[in-house]
């Protein structure tokens, strides 16, 4: 009789092997000139825009649903039918408007592990203290924080 350990540990191996791929094809978009915003969090929301200023949700809506910098559809799902292969690794995004504030969705965005210390979603803005980063991506965050603002613009949407 042959085990099913093999067969069990390549099933839990996937979803791993799916996340690296899409962390190693990340490459962040941040201009010479966009520093990494500083902000404050207030509970567990960062109250005020990176930027000073809401986000676009169209353009919010694009850098989701791309599949190059953000690569949001890797882990998530979306109520978006006409997008194929959303992952299933992270919650649900229907509905998130609804479920979270504006500075909710940013605090998230910017910095999951703040609101979950055990969370595999990468920090989007945050650049302290991470491991394991390129040398040629080092002290560069993953959005700028025009982008994160876009992103959290869209995100707010989704009632």
């Amino acid at each position: 009789m042959r085990s099913e350990a093999p067969r069990l540990a390549g099933a839990m191996l996937w979803p791993a092997l799916v996340l690296a791929a899409s962390i190693a094809a990340w490459t962040p978009s941040v201009a010479a000139d966009d520093p990494v915003a500083r902000y404050s969090v207030s509970g567990d929301a960062i109250p005020a825009p990176l930027t000073g200023e809401a986000g676009d949700a169209a353009r919010g809506r694009s850098i989701v649903l791309g599949r190059d910098v953000a690569n949001c559809l890797a882990c998530h799902q979306l109520p978006e039918p006409a997008e194929r292969f959303q992952g299933n690794l992270g919650p649900s995004l229907a509905g998130v408007g609804a479920r979270l504030s504006v500075g909710q969705i940013r605090l998230r965005l910017v910095d999951a592990s703040f609101v979950n210390p055990r969370t595999i979603m990468p920090p989007y803005h945050r650049v302290a203290g991470l491991n394991k980063v390129a040398p040629t991506l080092a002290g560069r965050p993953i959005l700028t924080a025009a982008e994160i603002e876009d992103v959290v613009a869209y995100l707010a949407t989704l009632k």
